[in-house]
């Protein structure tokens, strides 16, 4: 007879299958969105449990007719090379995907290789630019083989079309992670960037680096950032550009923002009047903007980052890991509510006035990659 962790409603659903997959939980969901117009569980989220079906093997998923119910039983994750592009739909960015897919990923029997189609630069979820040069560096903290962790941008694409492709790769973990003593954030030597555009004038991407470098010129002179302009095929399906900026400290922290800009998903395509993007030079400026917004309240990561960090924290083996953050988001304290539940990991939180940060600290729950294990 199988216990079933119970679970209501549909929100910080990826956090709960990433838990329930990590530590081997069964969970049941109930009043997925029940009192809404649209009930249920969204086509993001179905794709989401097909993509860790597709990299874990004898797991159980059953899913009432309205969407409104859901069991999950956890198989064994194998991860390995993916032959077939994963489709991950347009509802929602590639972003989505990748914060799962890399933690999983670290744990599966094989090292993860996957080929992921779809949109790759949003507004809503975090680009794939910032993936590749923040989030993987952050998970390279925690002793990571760093040459195996790379995000290769095939094409990209916008909303709401698509028609982007990135390939994922994430070395599995030999036995266990590195527990990590990170609260120095250090000082901002360079700020580097990406700025892109798909089916769109690529003088767009001069106008938005001029616009971020008259904000950061004044602060440090070591900036750049580059341009990928992409054409054809390689565009995508949608007219769309934007901006990534990642600050590098000299304590090796690196504190990201991103934003994109494309017409909205079901917008009528023969509508002659459809609304005024966003000019890129108001972009450029506004992701300078917010990336001084994110130094200014310190931490050794960007509110972002900061849930996974905390997992990453949590699942180290039984030793202290002790890191600092900014004010804490709210998608962060609900990841350290998820941790305590599933993991039993506690979090000591100790703010400091000085600099109006948090100091967190935890002993970690030694999870060991088992399925390497009993090849």
């Amino acid at each position: 007879m199988v216990k079933y962790m119970k679970l209501k409603g549909g929100r910080h659903f990826r956090q709960r299958l990433v838990l329930s997959t990590l530590s081997g939980t069964p969970i049941s969901i109930e009043e997925i969105r029940a009192d809404e117009t649209w009930p249920g569980l969204r086509s993001h989220e179905i794709k989401l449990l097909r993509l860790i079906e597709l990299i874990s093997d004898g797991g159980a998923v059953v899913i009432n007719e309205t969407g409104t119910k859901l069991k999950y039983n956890p198989g064994v994750l194998i991860c390995g090379k993916r032959p077939d592009a994963f489709d991950c739909g347009l509802s929602r960015s590639i972003g989505y995907f990748l914060e799962p897919l890399i933690v999983l990923g670290l744990f599966g029997k094989k090292s993860l290789e996957i080929k992921l189609k779809g949109i790759t630069n949003d507004a809503k979820d975090p680009t794939v630019d910032t993936f590749r040069s923040t989030t993987l560096n952050i998970v390279k903290r925690f002793g990571i083989d760093s040459e195996g962790a790379d995000l290769k941008i095939v094409n990209r694409g916008a909303p709401p079309l698509g028609g982007g492709e990135v390939i994922l790769k994430v070395p599995m973990v030999e036995s266990s992670l590195s527990a990590v003593t990170w609260i120095d954030e250090g000082m901002v030597k360079r700020i580097r960037g990406t700025t892109f555009s798909t089916r769109v004038s690529s003088q767009f991407e001069n106008t938005m680096i001029h616009a971020a470098r008259g904000i950061f010129n004044r602060l440090l002179p070591d900036v750049h950032i580059f341009t990928d302009h992409k054409a054809g095929d390689k565009a995508g399906k949608s007219p769309g550009f934007g901006i990534s900026l990642v600050a590098e400290t000299t304590s090796g922290c690196y504190i990201s923002t991103d934003t994109a800009v494309s017409y909205a998903r079901g917008e009528d395509d023969e509508d002659d009047e459809r609304k005024e993007l966003m000019p890129p030079e108001k972009i450029g400026e506004q992701a300078a903007s917010m990336l001084l917004g994110e130094i200014e309240q310190g931490g050794v990561v960007d509110s972002t980052h900061q849930g996974l960090l905390f997992l990453l924290c949590a699942l180290c083996p039984q030793d202290v890991s002790k890191v600092r953050v900014g004010k804490l988001s709210p998608y962060a304290i609900e990841t350290l509510r998820h941790i305590r539940d599933f993991l039993g990991v506690k979090f000591v939180i100790t703010p400091d006035p000085s600099t109006e940060t948090v100091i967190l600290k935890c002993v970690g729950c030694g999870l060991k990659n088992l399925s390497r294990k009993f090849s």
